[in-house]
């Protein structure tokens, strides 16, 4: 990491959080790529693709549940890490942030829905 900057850099194919461990944190990505994977029981699904500016694993502010998915960096990447008490200390200091984080988890309910409609539809 260089001089002065905040967060943490990940080699290619590092993983950054795994899917089932309890998680406290979520992360915004500072610089490269990311990719959200789940494992499926039969191997692994690609949720998404995620890159500078995007935040993942925001569910641990929220709630004490394991991981949803594992994220891994796609080339070299670096992500801040932001704890619940840093989390609540930046919406006091700018409510907004609340709402675009809310915004975002609005956005991927909304995308998921559209994809099980699909789903639900081509079996149907």
């Amino acid at each position: 990491m260089k001089q002065g900057e905040l967060g943490r850099t990940y080699r290619a194919g590092e993983t950054i959080a795994r899917q089932g461990e309890i998680g406290d944190c979520m992360y915004v990505i500072q610089a490269g790529k990311v990719e959200v994977v789940r494992d499926s029981g039969t191997g692994e699904v690609r949720l998404a693709e995620l890159a500078e500016g995007d935040f993942f694993g925001e569910m641990a502010l929220f709630e004490k549940e394991v991981r949803s998915a594992t994220v891994r960096a796609l080339g070299e990447a670096r992500a801040l890490t932001i704890d619940k008490k840093m989390f609540l200390r930046k919406v006091h200091e700018d409510p907004s942030l609340a709402f675009r984080i809310m915004q975002k988890m609005s956005q991927r309910i909304r995308e998921l829905d559209d994809q099980l409609t699909g789903l639900l539809t081509q079996s149907g």
